[in-house]
């Protein structure tokens, strides 16, 4: 994704806790106003502003009445979803997925993410192949949340190495639907610093805040079935395997 030099006020280009917070209460309380959509897009996904006290940035809003049905995801939940990525995203501390939320608009509820440009000289290809540590955070991550949709356009890498990932509403299914275009760190053991954040994940999903707020985005099958793939991958201490009954890159890659 990416947008016209005036539009946002608010571009996270090296993220922080107190730009999140910021974005989060404009995304959330702020007027919207719907500027044209993503033809492109599987669902309706629409570019919008949205202004609070005199700041304006641009961010895209997903309405819950123009996702289309999937035969394996219960109707209607794809942008409760894409808010629960952001929970976890900010969980790990990794801040993987923009600030997100979810708030009534033009088309009524739906998912409200902040609007990201991206570095355009950057080789998605080269970098979806590379052993970028970013990266390969986010490889973690999607193995956390289940991603069954990680092509390589849902990266948004930024020209300070910061890599944000997006689109994360066919994740935290029960079954294994992991599918991405990251796979070369298959088999190799898990970096130190993701231990520790999985460790981090594992209590929080079952006695903190996460697992709190997951359970009012998410089934409790769904939330249970997340504390067992971070249970696994501190078990086996390795990034996971393609599943053997389910394909293993989604289509299109990119």
């Amino acid at each position: 994704m990416s947008a016209s030099e005036s539009e946002p006020a608010i571009r996270p280009s090296s993220p922080s806790a107190m730009e999140a917070e910021g974005a989060l209460t404009l995304l959330r309380d702020g007027r919207l106003e719907v500027a044209g959509r993503l033809v492109e897009a599987t669902n309706m996904t629409l570019y919008c502003s949205v202004t609070l006290a005199g700041r304006t940035a641009a961010c895209v809003y997903k309405p819950v009445r123009g996702e289309r049905p999937l035969w394996d995801f219960p109707d209607g939940t794809l942008a409760a979803r894409e808010v629960a990525a952001f929970e976890v995203s900010q969980a790990t501390g990794w801040q993987i997925v923009p600030p997100t939320v979810y708030r009534d608009g033009p088309f009524g509820p739906g998912m409200c993410q902040l609007w990201i440009d991206t570095q355009r000289e950057i080789d998605l290809t080269r970098l979806i192949r590379s052993r970028n540590p970013v990266v390969r955070r986010m490889a973690v991550f999607d193995a956390v949340v289940n991603n069954a949709d990680r092509k390589g356009g849902h990266l948004l890498p930024l020209s300070t190495g910061h890599v944000f990932g997006v689109d994360h509403g066919v994740c935290f299914a029960v079954e294994d639907k992991l599918r991405t275009v990251l796979w070369q760190w298959r088999g190799k053991p898990l970096a130190r610093e993701a231990v520790a954040v999985l460790a981090k994940l594992e209590r929080d999903l079952e006695s903190g805040a996460l697992g709190r707020r997951l359970r009012e985005l998410l089934s409790l099958a769904e939330v249970e079935a997340t504390w067992r793939r971070v249970r696994r991958l501190l078990d086996t201490g390795v990034h996971p395997y393609p599943s053997e009954d389910w394909p293993a890159i989604p289509w299109p890659p990119i």
